[in-house]
């Protein structure tokens, strides 16, 4: 059930494939992915989710009782009433005198008091809205039936289609199930490699690696420009950062020394050597022309002479 339910949320969804490995070489292409642990605390957090939704049906089944008994019981009261009304008043009269009304406390007599806006409000209201209000809380109950496979779909999916993948050159991270988020940084513009870890995650054993690559500007938690320009991709929950962060590291400072630069930038750098071909082209024929112009002279010198 759960792969038929996997395989039509991912095209409902429109998931796309696997990615494909950034630029680099073939050999050097490392992909990682989110560690089991990881999996359990969003699983731990749809749980609690989950739970708060069953108290929550569980107040609103209790608060539905108590609306239907008031109001059976103000409609109850309203007919009894409307009967009265219509015995004649000589039905009344042949009656035996009952004796005298008890006289109620005074806190009883004030919390009657306080019970009669109800009273009156469950007697005006009409009886459909009861049946909608009961028709709302089954559909409540079965949409939350009903989402409880996709939701943990969902999350079983956000962990499953984690990529972390690296090359000689470059790396790439995709994730996101309900928005899909793919980032691509190059070595040439890497800035930063940084581990962090909270409390739970050093707990279970995971941590999160993030590293900074230069181009656009950071936003900072309240929403301000933090005037720093860097991009940042998160390898998020995963159970070996040390490897990644020397690997990441390894292979930024081995592309730095090998000079390859931004594939980006690799018309820029062929564009200038088409001036200096033309400028040596130039200087060469100019000195071919100098030459035959100086052996000119010399024989012109040795004719005169």
């Amino acid at each position: 059930m759960l792969a038929a339910v996997r395989s039509r949320l991912l095209r409902i969804l429109r998931v796309p494939h696997d990615p494909e490995p950034p630029l680099g070489a073939p050999g050097s292409t490392k992909i990682f992915r989110a560690a089991k642990n990881f999996y359990y605390v969003r699983l731990a957090r749809w749980l609690l989710t989950q739970i708060g939704a069953v108290i929550g049906i569980a107040f609103s089944i209790g608060f539905i009782a108590n609306f239907r008994d008031d109001f059976e019981a103000a409609q109850a009261a309203r007919e009894q009433r409307a009967h009265l009304a219509a015995v004649p008043p000589s039905a009344t009269a042949s009656t035996p005198e009952a004796p005298a009304p008890s006289v109620a406390p005074k806190g009883a007599k004030a919390k009657r008091d306080r019970g009669l806006p109800r009273q009156v409000f469950f007697a005006r209201t009409p009886y459909w809205v009861l049946t909608l209000v009961e028709i709302a809380e089954l559909a409540g109950i079965a949409v939350f039936l009903l989402q409880l496979p996709i939701t943990f779909a969902a999350v079983r999916l956000d962990w499953e289609l984690r990529w972390y993948i690296v090359t000689d050159r470059s790396l790439r991270i995709r994730a996101g199930i309900w928005s899909l988020q793919e980032s691509t940084m190059s070595f040439a513009n890497l800035q930063q490699v940084e581990v962090s870890q909270g409390p739970v995650q050093r707990l279970l054993g995971i941590a999160d690696v993030r590293v900074q690559s230069a181009g656009g500007g950071r936003v900072s938690e309240h929403g301000k420009d933090a005037g720093e320009s860097l991009h940042a991709g998160v390898f998020h929950g995963v159970d070996n950062a040390q490897e990644i962060r020397d690997l990441v590291l390894d292979r930024l400072r081995l592309f730095r020394q090998a000079g390859l630069g931004d594939p980006d930038d690799a018309h820029a750098s062929v564009a200038p050597a088409a001036p200096v071909a033309e400028a040596s082209t130039v200087a060469g024929d100019t000195l071919a022309a100098a030459r035959e112009l100086l052996a000119e002279a010399r024989a012109l010198r040795a004719t005169v002479s």
